[in-house]
């Protein structure tokens, strides 16, 4: 719609009424109804539904029969529940800390502008090309005593040498843990050194005139500085953690026992196996109240405390 306007000065001017603000990049909001269709119906109408029935009594097929909190009260005595996230937050810690150290440590020391850095770093990103059946088998064969490493390092003449995790309930998270870490961290590394080398080349002249030293300067000045990098690296890695199930059924299958199980694999378990769609559905919703208390005390951080500050 336009209007006729005669100003003092000029001649007859058109004033053009400027579109609503849900009319504005009309465009790329048809292009995205796509995405909001699938996060609504898909991802958020899927959690509802499973959130729903894990108040039932569903069995090999989802059925309304109420029962109230007794699939909960099953889970949470269960001692096989209890033992994956133990085992879980073990992982997770392990996993998160030493994913970060070293990926950010050779991130590091490729940053120094090393000869053959293209190499290193292809050969370092590599595994993570990898699925995780394949880091699983490839690991189980390494850490297997009669024919990877404590066999190799026996035939070299230290016979007393014992490495066998996989078969050691005390210790069987750490070989899980040692094949993530392979898979994982070369990931890590290259989006650290995508962050080192976005540093102004600045910085790093004017601490060296100021005579504070290299590590020192990681620990005070680019780290802080990289803050999105490393949020970015956690939610990565944290993904990766609540996911962890291909790599435990390729390595132990959650064995000895049941010391290797994680909470993916007993939904898997329970519904696929057990047949109990009920308690499949009861864990996968614990294992999303755990994810949404983590998500909130960092959403607060990263975005309620920028307004308030």
């Amino acid at each position: 719609m336009t209007t006729t306007d005669i100003g003092p000065n000029t001649g007859p001017r058109e004033t053009v009424r400027r579109p609503s603000r849900f009319l504005r990049n009309l465009s790329p909001k048809i292009a995205m109804l796509p995405l909001i269709f699938t996060a609504c119906v898909v991802f958020l109408g899927g959690t509802l539904w499973t959130v729903l029935y894990s108040f039932t009594k569903s069995g090999l097929l989802p059925r309304l029969s109420w029962v109230g909190l007794d699939q909960y009260e099953r889970l949470w005595s269960s001692r096989k529940w209890i033992v994956s996230i133990e085992n879980l937050a073990l992982y997770g810690i392990c996993s998160l800390i030493g994913t970060l150290v070293i990926g950010f440590t050779l991130a590091a020391l490729l940053d120094r502008k090393i000869r053959g850095e293209a190499v290193f770093r292809s050969i370092f990103l590599y595994p993570f090309a990898l699925s995780f059946i394949v880091t699983g088998l490839v690991w189980q064969w390494i850490l297997n005593p009669e024919l990877g490493l404590q066999n190799v390092v026996r035939e070299w003449g230290w016979t007393s040498f014992t490495f066998d995790p996989l078969n050691n309930p005390e210790i069987v998270m750490f070989g899980l843990l040692i094949a993530g870490l392979w898979q994982g961290t070369g990931l890590i590394m290259c989006i650290m050194l995508a962050g080192l080398r976005g540093i102004d080349e600045d910085i790093w002249k004017a601490a060296r005139v100021d005579g504070i030293g290299t590590v020192k300067t990681y620990i005070r000045v680019i780290i802080p500085m990289m803050r999105p990098v490393f949020v970015t690296s956690l939610v990565l890695i944290a993904a990766g953690i609540v996911k962890l199930y291909d790599l435990v059924v390729a390595q132990t299958s959650g064995g000895p026992g049941i010391s290797s199980e994680v909470p993916a694999k007993y939904v898997m378990t329970a519904m696929f196996g057990g047949q109990n769609l009920g308690q499949g559905f009861a864990a996968s919703s614990m294992m999303l109240l755990m994810v949404v208390i983590i998500l909130i005390p960092w959403a607060y951080l990263e975005f309620g405390g920028k307004k308030h500050g």
